[in-house]
């Protein structure tokens, strides 16, 4: 599930392409113009776009994932909380990536040059990344891996943004593997 660009979705794309693992078999955005639907259709991956009544007034988006036969979700900049009827289908199989050091920078309207802005005024030496399970809480989900950068006094939203993206494309697949790996066996695809 993706509402921007897709540089994190298409990363996770491209590496599970070859793998035995699993297999992205489906992107989901709430914005009819996002990029990552383009990125997706460049690597032969259905996209489906739905809207706020979608998600939260009816049944469509877990129907989508239902039909689809999706086992694992995994948000990639996708900024709306997700819905309890999802959660529960989906116990400890949905995960996302910030771009902070949680619990520190995280919770509503905490995304992309926000936190990075966050974080050089705040002085701090280090920010990263955290990977963590998602609840109904934004950012509040357990925390499943982090990874570190070191914040120079020089830094802007954008130099910061770079070295934290890094992370998140060596990391982010990496740890949903690992996660997929842990499943057991008759719901991996």
């Amino acid at each position: 599930m993706a509402s921007g660009s897709g540089t994190n979705a298409e990363n996770i794309i491209k590496y599970f392409s070859n793998k035995k693992s699993a297999k992205v078999a489906l992107v989901l955005s709430n914005r009819r113009e996002a990029y990552v639907i383009k990125r997706a259709a460049e690597h032969n991956v259905k996209s489906i776009f739905f809207d706020r009544n979608d998600l939260y007034a009816s049944e469509k988006v877990l129907n989508d994932l239902i039909i689809h036969d999706i086992d694992f979700i995994v948000l990639a900049g996708f900024l709306w909380l997700i819905p309890e009827n999802i959660l529960n289908r989906f116990e400890n199989r949905i995960v996302n990536i910030h771009p902070a050091l949680l619990p520190d920078y995280g919770g509503k309207g905490m995304y992309g040059d926000i936190v990075h802005k966050a974080v050089i005024e705040n002085h701090e030496s280090e920010s990263g990344i955290t990977i963590h399970y998602v609840n109904r809480f934004y950012d509040e989900g357990d925390i499943i891996f982090q990874a570190k950068c070191k914040v120079k006094a020089s830094d802007t939203p954008d130099s910061l943004a770079t070295r934290v993206h890094s992370l998140e494309y060596e990391y982010y697949p990496k740890i949903i593997e690992t996660l997929i790996n842990k499943l057991p066996d008759n719901t991996k695809k």
